[in-house]
Protein backbone atom coordinates (compact mmCIF):
# COMPACT_ATOMS: atom_id res chain seq x y z
CA UNK A 1 0.00 0.00 0.00
CA UNK A 2 1.44 3.29 -1.11
CA UNK A 3 2.15 5.96 1.71
CA UNK A 4 3.33 3.01 4.44
CA UNK A 5 6.21 3.51 6.39
CA UNK A 6 8.34 0.38 6.30
CA UNK A 7 10.78 -0.38 9.14
CA UNK A 8 13.30 -2.85 8.12
CA UNK A 9 15.89 -4.64 10.20
CA UNK A 10 19.71 -6.10 9.49
CA UNK A 11 21.17 -8.37 11.66
CA UNK A 12 23.13 -11.10 9.25
CA UNK A 13 26.21 -10.32 10.11
CA UNK A 14 28.50 -7.58 12.48
CA UNK A 15 26.06 -4.71 11.35
CA UNK A 16 22.91 -3.98 13.42
CA UNK A 17 21.45 -1.82 11.10
CA UNK A 18 17.44 -0.41 11.28
CA UNK A 19 16.09 1.75 8.70
CA UNK A 20 12.22 3.86 7.29
CA UNK A 21 11.36 3.87 3.74
CA UNK A 22 8.24 4.99 2.79
CA UNK A 23 7.44 5.31 -1.47
CA UNK A 24 11.16 4.72 -2.18
CA UNK A 25 12.24 7.30 -0.07
CA UNK A 26 14.58 6.89 2.78
CA UNK A 27 13.33 8.88 5.81
CA UNK A 28 15.99 7.66 8.07
CA UNK A 29 18.58 5.33 9.55
CA UNK A 30 21.13 4.27 12.19
CA UNK A 31 23.86 1.85 12.59
CA UNK A 32 25.68 -0.17 14.81
CA UNK A 33 28.59 -2.17 14.20
CA UNK A 34 30.68 -4.77 16.28
CA UNK A 35 33.70 -4.87 14.13
CA UNK A 36 36.18 -3.47 16.36
CA UNK A 37 35.23 -6.41 18.90
CA UNK A 38 36.14 -8.80 16.22
CA UNK A 39 38.97 -7.10 14.48
CA UNK A 40 41.24 -9.27 17.63
CA UNK A 41 40.22 -12.32 16.15
CA UNK A 42 40.87 -11.78 12.06
CA UNK A 43 37.64 -11.84 11.16
CA UNK A 44 33.89 -12.38 12.87
CA UNK A 45 33.10 -14.90 15.70
CA UNK A 46 29.56 -15.61 15.80
CA UNK A 47 28.83 -15.52 19.30
CA UNK A 48 30.38 -12.18 19.35
CA UNK A 49 28.55 -10.91 17.03
CA UNK A 50 24.98 -12.34 18.50
CA UNK A 51 25.65 -10.68 21.66
CA UNK A 52 26.25 -7.08 20.20
CA UNK A 53 22.66 -7.78 17.91
CA UNK A 54 21.36 -8.06 21.39
CA UNK A 55 22.61 -5.32 23.00
CA UNK A 56 21.70 -2.92 19.92
CA UNK A 57 19.29 -3.67 18.86
CA UNK A 58 16.52 -1.53 21.12
CA UNK A 59 18.80 1.51 20.35
CA UNK A 60 19.68 1.51 16.93
CA UNK A 61 15.63 1.25 16.12
CA UNK A 62 15.45 4.29 18.98
CA UNK A 63 17.77 6.37 16.75
CA UNK A 64 16.30 5.57 13.45
CA UNK A 65 13.03 6.69 14.23
CA UNK A 66 14.36 9.80 15.80
CA UNK A 67 16.04 10.64 12.89
CA UNK A 68 13.21 10.06 10.36
CA UNK A 69 11.12 12.36 12.91
CA UNK A 70 9.13 9.68 13.40
CA UNK A 71 6.94 7.85 16.71
CA UNK A 72 6.72 3.41 16.32
CA UNK A 73 2.97 4.10 15.95
CA UNK A 74 3.85 5.77 12.16
CA UNK A 75 5.24 2.53 11.19
CA UNK A 76 2.95 0.79 8.96
CA UNK A 77 4.91 -2.51 8.48
CA UNK A 78 8.68 -4.47 9.65
CA UNK A 79 10.89 -6.07 7.17
CA UNK A 80 13.55 -7.96 8.70
CA UNK A 81 16.63 -10.09 7.08
CA UNK A 82 16.18 -14.09 7.51
CA UNK A 83 18.92 -15.05 5.77
CA UNK A 84 21.11 -15.94 3.99
CA UNK A 85 23.86 -14.56 7.24
CA UNK A 86 24.95 -16.14 10.52
CA UNK A 87 22.32 -18.23 12.49
CA UNK A 88 22.42 -16.30 16.21
CA UNK A 89 22.56 -12.86 14.46
CA UNK A 90 19.69 -13.72 12.16
CA UNK A 91 17.52 -15.38 15.42
CA UNK A 92 18.19 -11.64 17.11
CA UNK A 93 17.39 -9.25 14.41
CA UNK A 94 14.46 -11.69 13.65
CA UNK A 95 12.86 -11.86 17.42
CA UNK A 96 13.33 -8.49 17.60
CA UNK A 97 11.39 -7.63 14.06
CA UNK A 98 8.76 -10.37 15.78
CA UNK A 99 8.31 -8.34 18.54
CA UNK A 100 7.92 -4.98 16.99
CA UNK A 101 5.67 -6.08 14.65
CA UNK A 102 3.42 -7.87 16.97
CA UNK A 103 3.21 -4.92 19.41
CA UNK A 104 2.55 -2.64 16.50
CA UNK A 105 -0.07 -4.62 15.06
CA UNK A 106 1.75 -4.28 11.55
CA UNK A 107 2.42 -7.11 9.11
CA UNK A 108 6.31 -8.57 9.11
CA UNK A 109 8.03 -9.57 5.64
CA UNK A 110 11.22 -12.01 6.00
CA UNK A 111 13.73 -10.62 3.65
CA UNK A 112 16.79 -12.19 1.74
CA UNK A 113 19.94 -10.41 2.52
CA UNK A 114 21.41 -10.21 -1.17
CA UNK A 115 17.96 -8.56 -2.19
CA UNK A 116 18.50 -5.78 0.27
CA UNK A 117 21.64 -5.03 -1.36
CA UNK A 118 19.86 -5.38 -4.72
CA UNK A 119 17.81 -2.67 -3.82
CA UNK A 120 19.67 -0.74 -1.58
CA UNK A 121 20.43 1.42 -5.05
CA UNK A 122 16.29 2.29 -5.29
CA UNK A 123 17.27 4.46 -2.30
CA UNK A 124 19.58 6.58 -4.29
CA UNK A 125 18.60 6.22 -8.24
CA UNK A 126 14.82 5.46 -7.83
CA UNK A 127 12.92 2.19 -9.43
CA UNK A 128 15.22 -0.26 -11.24
CA UNK A 129 15.07 -0.77 -14.87
CA UNK A 130 13.43 -3.95 -15.97
CA UNK A 131 15.75 -5.56 -16.86
CA UNK A 132 18.85 -5.15 -15.50
CA UNK A 133 22.37 -6.65 -14.62
CA UNK A 134 23.29 -6.60 -10.74
CA UNK A 135 26.90 -7.43 -9.95
CA UNK A 136 26.84 -8.39 -6.43
CA UNK A 137 30.22 -8.67 -4.81
CA UNK A 138 30.81 -8.55 -0.61
CA UNK A 139 32.76 -10.89 1.86
CA UNK A 140 30.60 -13.98 1.41
CA UNK A 141 29.01 -13.71 -1.99
CA UNK A 142 29.97 -12.85 -5.82
CA UNK A 143 27.10 -13.38 -8.75
CA UNK A 144 26.07 -11.60 -11.66
CA UNK A 145 22.07 -11.68 -11.78
CA UNK A 146 19.20 -10.35 -14.33
CA UNK A 147 16.92 -8.87 -12.44
CA UNK A 148 13.37 -8.06 -13.42
CA UNK A 149 10.75 -6.30 -11.08
CA UNK A 150 12.54 -7.62 -7.72
CA UNK A 151 9.15 -7.52 -5.51
CA UNK A 152 7.55 -9.58 -7.92
CA UNK A 153 9.26 -12.14 -10.00
CA UNK A 154 12.32 -14.66 -9.53
CA UNK A 155 15.81 -13.34 -9.93
CA UNK A 156 17.75 -15.26 -12.55
CA UNK A 157 21.35 -16.20 -11.15
CA UNK A 158 24.02 -15.77 -14.31
CA UNK A 159 26.77 -17.11 -12.23
CA UNK A 160 28.29 -17.36 -8.74
CA UNK A 161 31.52 -17.98 -7.20
CA UNK A 162 32.65 -21.68 -6.89
CA UNK A 163 34.94 -20.84 -3.99
CA UNK A 164 35.64 -17.65 -2.22
CA UNK A 165 33.83 -14.70 -2.88
CA UNK A 166 36.17 -11.21 -3.54
CA UNK A 167 35.55 -9.76 -0.25
CA UNK A 168 36.73 -13.10 1.14
CA UNK A 169 39.51 -12.73 -0.95
CA UNK A 170 40.42 -9.43 -0.12
CA UNK A 171 40.15 -10.04 3.79
CA UNK A 172 42.24 -13.65 3.38
CA UNK A 173 44.88 -11.84 1.47
CA UNK A 174 45.12 -9.00 3.59
CA UNK A 175 45.96 -11.11 6.56
CA UNK A 176 48.71 -12.73 4.74
CA UNK A 177 49.92 -9.57 3.83
CA UNK A 178 49.73 -8.63 7.39
CA UNK A 179 47.25 -5.91 7.03
CA UNK A 180 44.47 -5.04 9.74
CA UNK A 181 41.08 -6.88 9.35
CA UNK A 182 38.54 -5.67 7.55
CA UNK A 183 40.78 -6.66 4.45
CA UNK A 184 38.69 -4.90 1.64
CA UNK A 185 39.46 -1.16 2.95
CA UNK A 186 42.81 -2.00 3.99
CA UNK A 187 43.88 -3.75 0.69
CA UNK A 188 42.24 -0.61 -1.03
CA UNK A 189 44.28 1.92 1.11
CA UNK A 190 47.56 0.25 0.69
CA UNK A 191 46.74 0.38 -2.97
CA UNK A 192 46.90 3.57 -3.43
CA UNK A 193 51.19 3.88 -3.16
CA UNK A 194 51.52 0.77 -5.60
CA UNK A 195 51.54 -0.57 -9.25
CA UNK A 196 48.78 -2.32 -10.41
CA UNK A 197 51.13 -3.80 -13.00
CA UNK A 198 53.63 -4.92 -11.00
CA UNK A 199 52.87 -8.54 -10.23
CA UNK A 200 50.91 -10.80 -12.83
CA UNK A 201 48.42 -12.37 -10.64
CA UNK A 202 46.38 -14.72 -12.41
CA UNK A 203 42.38 -14.12 -13.60
CA UNK A 204 40.66 -17.06 -12.54
CA UNK A 205 37.86 -18.41 -14.66
CA UNK A 206 38.40 -16.20 -18.15
CA UNK A 207 39.53 -19.01 -20.61
CA UNK A 208 37.08 -19.87 -23.43
CA UNK A 209 36.56 -23.17 -22.02
CA UNK A 210 35.17 -22.01 -18.83
CA UNK A 211 31.83 -20.52 -17.86
CA UNK A 212 31.97 -17.10 -18.99
CA UNK A 213 29.85 -16.08 -15.91
CA UNK A 214 31.15 -17.77 -12.87
CA UNK A 215 33.80 -16.59 -10.45
CA UNK A 216 36.58 -18.40 -8.67
CA UNK A 217 38.78 -16.24 -6.40
CA UNK A 218 40.90 -18.96 -4.08
CA UNK A 219 43.27 -19.57 -6.72
CA UNK A 220 44.31 -15.60 -6.62
CA UNK A 221 43.93 -15.66 -3.26
CA UNK A 222 46.82 -18.92 -3.17
CA UNK A 223 48.83 -16.66 -5.28
CA UNK A 224 48.94 -13.86 -3.26
CA UNK A 225 50.14 -15.58 -0.19
CA UNK A 226 52.81 -17.80 -2.28
CA UNK A 227 53.69 -14.41 -3.49
CA UNK A 228 54.63 -12.81 0.79
CA UNK A 229 55.78 -16.12 1.67
CA UNK A 230 58.87 -15.89 -0.75
CA UNK A 231 59.95 -12.62 0.29
CA UNK A 232 59.25 -13.94 4.29
CA UNK A 233 61.22 -17.03 3.11
CA UNK A 234 64.53 -14.76 2.54
CA UNK A 235 63.87 -12.70 5.29
CA UNK A 236 62.28 -9.72 3.56
CA UNK A 237 59.20 -7.64 3.90
CA UNK A 238 57.36 -7.80 0.39
CA UNK A 239 56.07 -4.79 -1.04
CA UNK A 240 52.69 -4.67 0.13
CA UNK A 241 51.56 -1.56 -1.73
CA UNK A 242 52.70 -3.19 -5.15
CA UNK A 243 51.18 -6.20 -4.25
CA UNK A 244 47.51 -4.96 -2.79
CA UNK A 245 47.52 -2.98 -5.89
CA UNK A 246 48.10 -5.94 -8.15
CA UNK A 247 45.48 -7.82 -6.01
CA UNK A 248 43.14 -5.00 -6.58
CA UNK A 249 43.26 -4.88 -10.20
CA UNK A 250 42.63 -8.93 -10.28
CA UNK A 251 39.47 -8.84 -8.57
CA UNK A 252 38.49 -5.48 -10.25
CA UNK A 253 39.09 -6.88 -14.06
CA UNK A 254 37.22 -10.22 -13.56
CA UNK A 255 34.89 -8.84 -11.77
CA UNK A 256 33.81 -5.88 -14.41
CA UNK A 257 34.68 -7.87 -17.42
CA UNK A 258 32.44 -10.58 -16.54
CA UNK A 259 29.66 -8.32 -15.62
CA UNK A 260 29.95 -5.93 -19.05
CA UNK A 261 29.90 -8.97 -20.87
CA UNK A 262 26.83 -9.87 -19.12
CA UNK A 263 25.06 -6.68 -20.12
CA UNK A 264 26.10 -7.19 -23.66
CA UNK A 265 25.26 -11.02 -24.04
CA UNK A 266 21.38 -10.22 -22.93
CA UNK A 267 21.24 -7.36 -24.52
CA UNK A 268 20.94 -4.87 -21.50
CA UNK A 269 21.67 -1.74 -21.36
CA UNK A 270 21.92 -0.71 -17.14
CA UNK A 271 24.59 -2.68 -14.60
CA UNK A 272 24.04 -2.00 -11.50
CA UNK A 273 27.02 -2.88 -8.83
CA UNK A 274 26.37 -3.64 -5.03
CA UNK A 275 27.67 -4.89 -1.68
CA UNK A 276 30.56 -4.45 0.32
CA UNK A 277 32.93 -4.46 -2.26
CA UNK A 278 31.40 -2.58 -4.52
CA UNK A 279 32.58 0.83 -2.25
CA UNK A 280 36.08 -0.54 -3.27
CA UNK A 281 38.00 2.18 -5.31
CA UNK A 282 39.42 0.14 -8.39
CA UNK A 283 36.16 -1.89 -9.05
CA UNK A 284 34.36 1.19 -9.40
CA UNK A 285 36.47 3.31 -11.22
CA UNK A 286 36.72 0.16 -13.85
CA UNK A 287 33.61 -0.41 -13.43
CA UNK A 288 32.55 3.14 -14.29
CA UNK A 289 35.55 3.14 -17.23
CA UNK A 290 34.52 -0.34 -19.33
CA UNK A 291 30.38 0.46 -18.96
CA UNK A 292 31.11 3.91 -20.51
CA UNK A 293 33.25 2.28 -23.45
CA UNK A 294 30.68 -0.33 -24.20
CA UNK A 295 27.50 2.28 -23.82
CA UNK A 296 26.17 0.45 -21.04
CA UNK A 297 24.71 2.88 -17.73
CA UNK A 298 26.36 1.85 -14.54
CA UNK A 299 24.66 2.66 -11.07
CA UNK A 300 26.54 2.00 -7.51
CA UNK A 301 24.97 2.78 -4.57
CA UNK A 302 26.72 5.79 -2.52
CA UNK A 303 29.36 4.02 0.29
CA UNK A 304 26.52 4.29 2.92
CA UNK A 305 24.28 1.88 1.01
CA UNK A 306 26.96 -0.48 -0.07
CA UNK A 307 27.95 -2.67 3.39
CA UNK A 308 25.15 -4.02 5.08
CA UNK A 309 22.95 -1.45 6.73
CA UNK A 310 18.83 -1.80 7.63
CA UNK A 311 17.91 0.93 4.86
CA UNK A 312 18.11 -1.62 2.06
CA UNK A 313 16.05 -4.10 3.87
CA UNK A 314 13.30 -1.24 4.38
CA UNK A 315 13.53 -0.91 0.61
CA UNK A 316 12.95 -4.50 -0.02
CA UNK A 317 10.00 -4.67 2.56
CA UNK A 318 8.44 -1.19 0.72
CA UNK A 319 8.10 -3.04 -2.91
CA UNK A 320 6.78 -6.20 -1.27
CA UNK A 321 3.67 -3.76 0.65
CA UNK A 322 3.32 -1.38 -2.44
CA UNK A 323 3.91 -4.87 -4.35
CA UNK A 324 0.48 -6.16 -2.78
CA UNK A 325 2.65 -9.13 -1.49
CA UNK A 326 1.52 -11.47 1.28
CA UNK A 327 3.45 -10.79 4.65
CA UNK A 328 5.20 -13.77 6.32
CA UNK A 329 3.49 -16.75 8.51
CA UNK A 330 3.70 -16.43 12.14
CA UNK A 331 6.28 -19.15 12.72
CA UNK A 332 8.56 -17.07 10.14
CA UNK A 333 12.02 -18.52 10.94
CA UNK A 334 15.77 -18.03 9.73
CA UNK A 335 17.80 -19.61 6.92
CA UNK A 336 21.40 -19.21 6.99
CA UNK A 337 22.05 -20.37 4.32
CA UNK A 338 18.93 -19.47 1.31
CA UNK A 339 19.74 -19.10 -2.51
CA UNK A 340 18.56 -15.78 -3.63
CA UNK A 341 15.27 -16.99 -5.38
CA UNK A 342 13.03 -14.41 -4.76
CA UNK A 343 13.09 -11.00 -2.40
CA UNK A 344 10.87 -11.99 0.19
CA UNK A 345 12.66 -14.99 2.29
CA UNK A 346 9.54 -16.63 4.74
CA UNK A 347 11.05 -19.97 5.52
CA UNK A 348 9.06 -21.77 8.14
CA UNK A 349 10.41 -22.98 11.79
CA UNK A 350 9.57 -27.06 12.23
CA UNK A 351 7.58 -27.35 14.98
CA UNK A 352 9.29 -28.81 18.30
CA UNK A 353 9.37 -32.31 18.63
CA UNK A 354 6.17 -34.15 20.52
CA UNK A 355 7.39 -35.43 24.29
CA UNK A 356 6.85 -38.77 25.07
Amino acid sequence: MAGTVVLGIESSCDETGAGLVRDGRLLGQALASSMDEHARFGGVVPEVAARAHLEAFTPVVREALDRAGLRPADVGAVAVTTGPGLSGALQVGLAGAKTLAHSLGVPLYGVHHLAGHVAADTLEHGPLPDPCVVLIVSGGHTSLLLVRDLARDPVVHLGDTLDDAAGECFDKAARLFGLPYPGGPAIDRAAREGDPGALAFPRPLTGPRDDPYAFSFSGLKTAAARWAERYRARGERPPLADGAASLQEAVADVLTRKAVAACREHGVGTLVVVGGVAANSRVRALAEERCRAAGIALRVPPLRLCTDNGAMIAAVGDLLVRAGAAPAPLDLSVDPSAPLEYAALHPVGRAAPALV
